[in-house]
């Protein structure tokens, strides 16, 4: 994994999860396992695994390793890893700003900002893609010339919950089917993964900031978006 601070600075990192999905992305024997691991029934089938009492026994190590403090959680024991994956943060910990010029964060994550033009490309995950590639709407993504995209990348370590970033009102969720491409840095050397994984999106039309657009992009094991209709 490649860290870039705001200075300029790039640290690089390899741990076992990135070794091994550089050989499943790049080794011909890989290729052939991976066309069967990034089908959707396969992240469903991991699904009902990790919900069993059995997977419990993984979360310890897994908050040990990535340094996740659980006292900030409402609960810190748990019956499965879905369980813990979904682990609610206290209220306190997340305060937010109500003000009604205050657009907020949707989420924890590291944020990237790019401006939109008409033929412009931004990077994720060190692969380019256009707001017309993410949406498959080519007229939608023309409303959007001028405006901003902000893209939040979560990371293993990260709280998996994400709220809508104001007040407004929410159109019906759009899903656009795809597979479920791990989102590592592995996985964009060899695939345009955001324009192949399944995602969904929604509009949200508010009275400070115009029609705001939120797109949620699944991957591997992590097949399953929630949007709540509030």
């Amino acid at each position: 994994m490649k860290y870039i601070d705001r200075k300029g600075n790039i640290t690089i990192e390899e741990n076992e999860q990135d070794k091994f999905l550089r050989h499943l992305y790049n080794d011909r024997g890989g290729r052939l396992c991976l066309k069967l691991l990034i089908r959707p029934f396969v992240s469903k089938a991991a699904g009902i695994l990790l919900n069993t009492r059995l997977s419990a026994r993984f979360v310890p190590d897994f908050v040990k390793n990535n340094k996740i403090d659980l006292s900030l959680y409402e609960k810190q024991n748990f019956s499965s890893w879905n369980d813990f994956f979904i682990r609610r943060i206290r209220k306190e910990e997340r305060p937010i700003d109500m003000r009604e010029n205050i657009l907020i964060s949707p989420c924890d994550g590291k944020l990237s900002v790019y401006r939109i033009s008409s033929d412009s490309r931004f990077s994720i995950k060190d692969t380019e893609y256009t707001v017309g590639q993410l949406l498959k709407n080519k007229a939608l993504a023309e409303r959007y010339t001028g405006g901003y995209a902000l893209i939040f990348r979560l990371t293993v370590d990260d709280y998996h919950h994400y709220c809508y970033v104001a007040d407004g009102r929410k159109s019906a969720n759009v899903t656009l089917p795809g597979v479920f491409h791990t989102v590592n840095p592995a996985a964009n050397d060899v695939y345009p993964i955001y324009k192949e994984n399944a995602r969904e999106y929604t509009l949200l039309k508010t009275k400070q900031f115009g029609t705001i657009l939120m797109m949620e992009v699944g991957a591997m094991m992590v097949g399953k978006i929630t949007n709540l209709h509030k």
